[in-house]
């Protein structure tokens, strides 16, 4: 079967990743030249970057060691390339050649496939912290009850302003592009999602362990967690939570999970 040529050169590394050797890709394309294939792996990570990608993330320039006869090896230079560099070489090669037709095929069902089962683990992610978080949320409340928190809406927006740098609820709706009946937690994608479970949870904790009393230090509790788990994700290098996209709703990602919309592509 001819999308073998792409499956037989197709390594996987110790964290269990698809990538390929731009060396055996330009053989399996009918390169005569590895030069000239690097000028289309040039054109590749240009589109790469133009999409938006970490071009470093799907284009990683190593040394390897190859065997030349007689158990001798010798050092050459490589790119090791991830599908999704795969295919945009494949994309700006030489589209007369019949094999890199075949590669198109092979890489565009590869990468489509491999889209779906990424939404299918994103949605399911989201479907198990809403959740969670639905249940801590109710520990929350009950926690800040006994706190002596009357007003829960203005306790919860204490916790938004913190991990949010300054955002209340009704400045995350329009940050996010959300309507006034859209719950902010039904579009977050799951990283923003655990940052805010993580942030309710410890909260929770912290008026229980220290025993807060009065509104006002109930409030400013949960304002001083949400800042502590803000700053661990910059401290982490992540995205602030404002500036994450705004997922569709979580109704959408329940009804993707139920029809089971895993890729069932056999090439």
């Amino acid at each position: 079967m001819a999308n073998n040529l792409f499956e037989n050169i197709k390594r996987i590394n110790e964290y269990q990743s698809e990538f390929w050797s731009a060396r055996e890709l330009a053989k399996v394309l009918d390169y005569s030249s590895y030069d000239k294939f690097l000028n289309v792996i040039k054109k590749a990570k240009e589109a790469c970057k133009n999409s938006g990608e970490v071009v470093h993330n799907h284009f990683s320039r190593v040394d390897e060691m190859v065997k030349i006869g007689s158990g001798a090896e010798r050092n050459i230079d490589t790119i090791f390339l991830s599908r999704y560099a795969c295919y945009l070489i494949v994309q700006n090669a030489d589209p007369s050649k019949e094999v890199v037709a075949l590669g198109q095929t092979y890489f565009a069902i590869q990468t489509r496939r491999q889209e779906k089962t990424d939404q299918f683990v994103e949605d399911s992610k989201r479907l198990n912290l809403r959740g969670e978080i639905k249940k801590h949320n109710t520990s929350l409340a009950e926690a800040a009850e006994n706190a002596g928190v009357k007003n829960y809406g203005k306790f919860q927006n204490y916790g938004y302003k913190g991990l949010y740098g300054g955002l209340d609820a009704n400045d995350i709706h329009i940050k996010k592009g959300l309507k006034k009946s859209q719950k902010i937690l039904d579009h977050m994608g799951s990283e923003e999602l655990a940052a805010n479970l993580f942030r309710a949870t410890q909260a929770d904790a912290k008026l229980r362990r220290e025993k807060i009393q009065g509104e006002m230090n109930a409030n400013l509790t949960h304002y001083a967690v949400g800042q502590k788990v803000r700053k661990t994700i910059e401290e982490l290098g992540g995205a602030m939570p404002e500036e994450l996209a705004t997922a569709d709703g979580i109704d959408k990602a329940k009804k993707r999970i139920e029809k089971n919309e895993i890729p069932k592509i056999v090439v």
